[in-house]
């Protein structure tokens, strides 16, 4: 069968200023379709002009496209097109998963593949493919005689050393280059899937398992082979949830990094906590090359910080950053503005814990209910969402009703606290750096100068001898 896996645009402000990573999750998909001998294309219109899609669709069987909640809009646009063409329709993806009745009442979706797809997604193919029934296969909610349809879920992969890489070959790699680490361009990798902290805005538990399912570093380093090498790649962004989550894990990936001699530069996901106790294994990550840790300090109230499930002390954030900022590593710290219970009072205490534990880039987000969250059950039951408008559910903008604030009071104090935590002179020189050295990002579509400026590097890179120190 002819397949073509679509990632819709995003119309959220971090695709707006440049943050764009290859869709990893078609390009598993893709690997597995691939083993079944289908024919794939992806189309990322992040990157890729929109007319693409219609010259695309003459030519496939069915369309499979990727939905998170700010895209699903965009998502049924797409749908509707293919519709027209008269392709099968599946959608995948949190969206999809969390809120498959909605989209499957549009009218324009066949399937909706519920969590991890990479088995899922092959056998609803070969089902449709045989003309046979939709009900043998786990995981998937269809309509049939004006009814919803959610067969029982799937088991979920437990090895994940089974599942072929991404297919990146099928990416245009290209048009990812303003994603940079250092003037290197950027990959992306996943290790391990799962969470077991169950933070109540996020809907990782939910979508891929409280239980933390890990790659072996052998497969790891497989793959990482496979970009360093015949991709070129020498910066890498490990996007696991945690990627410490097991230190020892983490210390054994690092060695091999060492010990192979690869000279690369990377960043994670971690918890500040992990950092605090392990004190050794940034020492060692960091000769390894990492030169970031992103991490989740959400709020300086304690009683928000419980609300969250957030089980995290002021002592423990900001002593984690003093340790990253001593083995040279810079510390991305991302706080969340807008819990229910928020004040101006409460708002300004996070921001002066900001400047207190002063991490080397800050993000300020605005409490959102994204779909399969705890938050998103308990403020739904209380009639405090009052913006359904998905594209709105970017973390940028207030769609709860708060207690204390209106939604213009708290979009005014989050762009204030970006303002309070950068204005100050000593921190200045820092934020230049990270901007001109860190994350480069170009807002006008990619010159062919550009283009081949990213080539020749990336394939400058690929198939060199080891590097040595």
């Amino acid at each position: 069968m002819n397949i073509l896996l679509v990632n819709p645009p995003s119309p959220g402000i971090y695709s707006w200023i440049g943050l764009k990573l290859p869709p990893l999750g078609l390009a598993y998909l893709a690997s597995t379709l691939e083993q079944e001998n289908h024919r794939v294309k992806i189309l990322d219109l992040q990157v890729a002009p929109k007319k693409e899609l219609k010259e695309n669709l003459k030519n496939c069987d069915l369309v499979g496209i990727t939905c998170e909640t700010n895209k699903a809009y965009e998502a049924l646009k797409i749908a509707e097109s293919a519709k027209k063409e008269g392709r099968l329709v599946v959608l995948g993806g949190y969206h999809a998963t969390f809120c498959d009745e909605e989209l499957l009442n549009s009218g324009l979706v066949d399937y909706i593949v519920r969590g991890e797809g990479e088995y899922i997604f092959p056998q609803l193919v070969k089902v449709l493919e045989n003309n046979e029934s939709p009900h043998s296969v786990l995981g998937i909610s269809f309509r049939e005689e004006g009814k919803i349809v959610r067969t029982p879920p799937a088991p979920l992969p437990h090895n994940l050393d089974e599942i072929p890489f991404p297919q990146r070959e099928l990416l245009p790699l290209s048009k990812y280059w303003m994603t940079q680490v250092e003037g290197e361009p950027l990959i992306n990798m996943v290790t391990s899937r799962g969470c077991p902290f169950g933070c109540s805005f996020c809907a990782s538990s939910q979508f891929s398992g409280k239980k933390w399912r890990a790659r072996s570093p052998e497969n790891i380093m497989e793959e990482l082979r496979q970009v360093y090498f015949d991709l070129g790649y020498r910066a890498v962004a490990f996007v696991d949830d945690n990627f410490t989550l097991s230190p020892a894990r983490a210390e054994t990936i690092c060695d091999k990094i060492e010990q192979e001699k690869m000279k690369i530069k990377w960043w994670c996901f971690s918890r500040a906590d992990t950092i605090v106790k392990h004190e050794s294994l940034v020492e060692k990550m960091a000769r390894a090359g990492l030169r970031m840790v992103y991490l989740g300090f959400e709020s300086a109230e304690e009683s928000i910080l419980q609300d969250y499930g957030k089980n995290l002390t002021a002592e423990e954030s900001k002593k984690a950053v003093e340790i990253l900022r001593k083995y040279g590593v810079q510390s991305w710290g991302s706080f969340i503005l807008g819990n229910v219970r928020e004040t101006k009072e409460t708002i300004k205490k996070t921001v002066e814990f900001a400047k207190q534990i002063n991490p080397d880039i800050v993000q300020f987000s605005i409490l959102t209910p994204f779909p399969g969250t705890e938050t998103y059950e308990k403020y739904q039951k209380e009639g405090r969402i009052i913006n359904r408008d998905w594209k709105a559910f970017d973390g940028a903008h207030s769609v709860l009703q708060l207690d204390f604030l209106n939604p213009q009071e708290l979009s005014r104090l989050a762009i204030r606290a970006y303002l309070e935590f950068y204005k100050r002179w000593s921190y200045l020189p820092q934020a230049f750096s990270f901007i001109k050295k860190f994350l480069v990002i170009n807002l006008p579509p990619i010159s062919r100068r550009k283009e081949a400026w990213y080539q020749k590097e990336r394939l400058k890179n690929a198939n060199s001898p080891i590097p040595s120190y």
